[in-house]
């Protein structure tokens, strides 16, 4: 509890002071040989305007070796919607998805189901009742995992509030299947496979082979990185190729609801904060798996932790937030020396 407090008390009133890049570097690498304090941390990757600047495996973990991102796969799957969209494959976030699973629709299916579009699994704003949490042992214990998420009762009406469910996810995931003939495994990994150090190591799926899109992706925290760093470079990747449209992670990163939990915003698999006065774009896994990108800063930084415990109920994923809230204080203080320095040398007379 004294280390949790001592990390929320330095991102929420520690101002940065003014350092060089060698000082913010060496800042950095205190920041996480401190971190290891932190029991269910695994490793920590800091990228700054598109170069690692310090990273961190902890208890035997490394950077490059895969784990369980959990729900942060989510943003995984929000990413191949939107190449799918760009490339006439589905119609955009306000087509229903009634008529592509038509085949699993219960029977004398309730006419709301009817309503719910492409964009409302994204946002979590199907209305159906929750396949997460209490409801998750359950439901990949079903025999059909479409069939039993489009069977949750409403418990809202499509485009109300945000019911987080990794069953709409996974509806997603079945409508690109179908929509494709091919599995989003192998969408993945021929859609982002050109974004140099990305790569999918494995992928839970149901029944009926399709791969689960909301959980059990398995990456490393470098993978993650790249993929994260995609997103800040607005679909670019590195050597000048669009991956994903500008326009879709612009609409993804917009607040569409709010987790009634934490009040953080939620868009099109993006959680949305402010941390350390930085407006923060992240990507929430069970545990403690976190991508986390910081646009103003040109930061992008990956947590990942012990998968078989909870972070919410834990205090965990609040001190990850007060963790990277020491990075953005290293990190801004670094580039406010360095524009006080440019606007010296500019004032000078030789």
């Amino acid at each position: 509890m004294m280390l949790r407090s001592m990390f929320l008390a330095l991102a929420l009133f520690a101002a940065p002071a003014l350092a060089s890049p060698e000082e913010s570097a060496a800042e950095l690498g205190a920041i996480l040989d401190r971190a290891e304090g932190l029991a269910p941390l695994e490793t920590v990757v800091i990228a700054h305007r598109g170069a690692i600047v310090a990273e961190r495996g902890y208890r035997g973990h490394a950077t490059t070796a895969p784990a369980n991102i959990m729900s942060a796969s989510k943003s995984v799957m929000s990413a191949l919607v939107g190449i799918a969209i760009d490339k006439g494959v589905l119609e955009g976030p306000e087509q229903p998805i009634a008529p592509l699973l038509a085949g699993d629709l219960p029977r004398n299916p309730d006419p709301r189901l009817g309503r719910i579009t492409i964009g409302h699994l994204l946002s979590m704003q199907a209305g159906l009742g929750s396949t997460s949490g209490a409801n998750y042992g359950a439901w990949v214990n079903s025999a059909n995992w479409v069939r039993s998420a489009l069977a949750r009762p409403f418990e809202d009406e499509p485009g109300g509030r945000m019911i987080y469910s990794t069953g709409s996810s996974h509806l997603l995931s079945a409508i690109l299947t179908r929509r494709t003939g091919r599995s989003t495994l192998a969408l993945a990994r021929d859609w982002l496979g050109p974004l140099e150090g990305f790569s999918v190591a494995s992928w839970g799926r149901d029944p009926q082979g399709n791969y689960l899109g909301g959980n059990l992706m398995a990456m490393s925290p470098r993978s993650l990185l790249a993929f994260g760093e995609l997103y800040r470079r607005s679909g670019m990747t590195p050597d000048g190729r669009r991956l994903i449209a500008a326009d879709w992670i612009a609409a993804s990163w917009e607040a569409r609801t709010a987790s009634r939990y934490t009040g953080d915003g939620y868009g099109y698999g993006w959680f949305s904060r402010r941390i350390a006065g930085e407006d923060v774009k992240y990507s929430w896994g069970y545990g403690g798996q976190m991508l986390y990108v910081v646009p103003r800063l040109e930061l992008t930084v990956v947590m990942t932790s012990n998968a078989h415990a909870p972070s919410s109920r834990t205090g965990h994923r609040d001190d990850l937030h007060a963790l990277l809230g020491e990075i953005i204080g290293a990190v801004s203080g670094a580039e406010s020396g360095n524009t006080n320095q440019e606007a010296g040398s500019g004032d000078r007379k030789d």
